[in-house]
């Protein structure tokens, strides 16, 4: 299994096309709130086509989402359409089983794409009613002529290793649950090297060293872009959790691995790396 956004040629493409509107086979992505509204196939799930929705107003307003294995997409920015024939709404943690792996995708950025839209419905300087842009992915405002891109919000996450060690933590929020990596949003003003030696100090009370850039992926669920590092830091040091984020953090070796994520995001590239020598 590769990381889920890593899709291969034709499966998936973001370039954002101006588009009238979905024809009546044209696959189109409805939530409410979180959970997106799928149709329940033989096979298991499909996004449902136009011509299959149910209570659609007469003016119902839609925004060209992306292109999933050669077909436009849609979402729809209208409220909430009702299940039946077929279609149910799904929790979007329904992701890490879904297969094939390009729905599992397209469902994670058109939840990004559904929030974005839904927080900017009018001008935050204004109030005016914002415009869609023809020719790219933006909001424009007819009042103050500000122009609005999705906003990403950059993350560190970092395998901290010592040796044939690495460092892995429990969240507070996750009681009982998988151990992982440190991790934490980048602040004003701070390189992404700064927010690793940060993030690590403020968690589990460690100073590191020898940082690197690893890999970086994109995480709808959050609006992020993860960086992925690799530090190392000394085992002689004491782990002081801070109790708010971090419950417990332990040093680990590859044949004694806790649970923990699996590859379908960085943190468990960078695990599976760390099991195969590929960081140290």
């Amino acid at each position: 299994m590769n990381v889920i956004h890593e899709l291969g040629p034709g499966l998936f493409d973001a370039s954002f096309r101006h588009l009238s509107g979905p024809g009546p086979v044209d696959r189109v992505l409805c939530f409410d709130r979180n959970n997106l509204l799928w149709k329940i196939v033989e096979e298991g799930l499909a996004l449902p086509r136009c011509h299959e929705l149910m209570g659609l107003p007469e003016e119902a307003e839609f925004i060209f989402a992306f292109t999933l294995c050669d077909e436009p997409c849609y979402l729809y920015l209208g409220l909430p359409l009702p299940e039946g024939n077929g279609l149910k709404y799904r929790d979007p943690y329904l992701f890490r089983s879904l297969q094939p792996a390009e729905l599992a995708w397209a469902s994670l950025l058109g939840l990004q794409l559904s929030a974005w839209y839904a927080h900017h419905r009018r001008c935050g300087m204004c109030g005016s009613v914002l415009a869609h842009m023809e020719d790219e992915r933006a909001l424009y405002c007819p009042g103050c002529e500000a122009v609005l891109y999705p906003q990403i919000a950059p993350a560190v996450i970092v395998a901290v290793t010592s040796g044939q060690k690495i460092l892995l933590a429990r969240s507070s929020a996750r009681p009982g649950g998988w151990y992982s990596l440190i991790s934490g949003y980048v602040d004003i003003g701070e390189t992404l090297e700064a927010a690793v030696v940060r993030e690590v100090q403020e968690e589990v009370g460690l100073s590191v060293h020898g940082i690197r850039y690893v890999v970086s992926q994109p995480w709808p669920l959050s609006a992020s872009l993860m960086v992925g590092f690799v530090a190392e830091a000394s085992e002689d040091q004491e782990i002081r959790v801070d109790g708010n984020e971090i419950a417990e953090a332990a040093w680990f070796t590859r044949d004694r691995l806790p649970d923990h994520p699996p590859l379908l995001g960085i943190a468990g590239e960078l695990i599976e790396r760390f099991r195969n020598g590929e960081l140290c």
